[in-house]
């Protein structure tokens, strides 16, 4: 079993600051959810802006278009690294496939050891939402699932706690400080992965009224 204990090592004198990788995908609505959870945010795009983050979400969008960005500015080394030292990362859908491992394209981060499978759902078209029974809620989170990728059952990990699956297969899984998710909270108003997220990077989430743009970035992030 994982441990629950947060990270502090990333901590740094002054206000916190989570990265969020805002080279394609739906950047904007994590840095909406975030800012709503009370929480300072970073673009990353280059390896200096990793400097001094407690967390850094990668999020969904085309996993083969971000791994060519990261390579050609430099940054794809420097997120593996920036991994192994420790830093917490939360990568959703095409995050998921980056942090994972797999021998079709992209090129993996590998910083979590499971295999991770791209558009294994189908197509757009297949795209689709459920109720997922998360065991660190009490209540259902919506899940929204585009051109999902699909993690292959760790059971032989040590390393993994699986936090919630749908139809047996994991959604929602966690390897020390890294969280990785097959679906887009970010897409929804739903705080509470976000706020998971804030507590493994030791930090205490707090909610603020309104949706900070959500609204009118949502339909814009792919």
């Amino acid at each position: 079993m994982v441990s629950a204990a947060p990270a502090t090592d990333h901590l740094r004198n002054g206000e916190p600051v989570i990265g969020v990788l805002a080279l394609q995908g739906s950047f904007p609505l994590h840095i909406a959810s975030l800012e709503r959870c009370g929480a300072r945010t970073r673009r990353v795009r280059k390896p200096a802006d990793l400097e001094g983050l407690s967390g850094l979400v990668i999020p969904g969008g085309e996993s083969t278009t971000m791994e060519n960005l990261a390579l050609r500015c430099g940054l794809f080394e420097a997120l593996g690294k920036a991994g192994r030292d420790g830093l917490p990362i939360f990568g959703t859908c095409a995050g998921a496939i980056l942090l994972g491992k797999g021998t079709e394209r992209p090129e993996r981060l590998e910083l979590v050891d499971v295999e991770v499978h791209r558009n294994a759902y189908g197509r757009q078209v297949d795209s689709f939402s459920d109720d997922l029974l998360l065991t660190p809620f009490d209540s259902p989170f919506h899940g929204v699932f585009i051109r999902a990728p699909i993690i292959k059952d760790p059971c032989e990990s040590l390393d993994c706690e699986i936090l919630g699956k749908h139809d047996g297969r994991p959604v929602l899984l966690r390897s020390g400080q890294i969280l990785m998710a097959t679906f887009h909270p970010e897409l929804t108003r739903d705080l509470r992965i976000h706020k998971l997220f804030l507590q493994i990077c030791g930090l205490e989430p707090t909610e603020t009224p309104g949706e900070t743009g959500c609204s009118q970035v949502r339909e814009k992030s792919y």
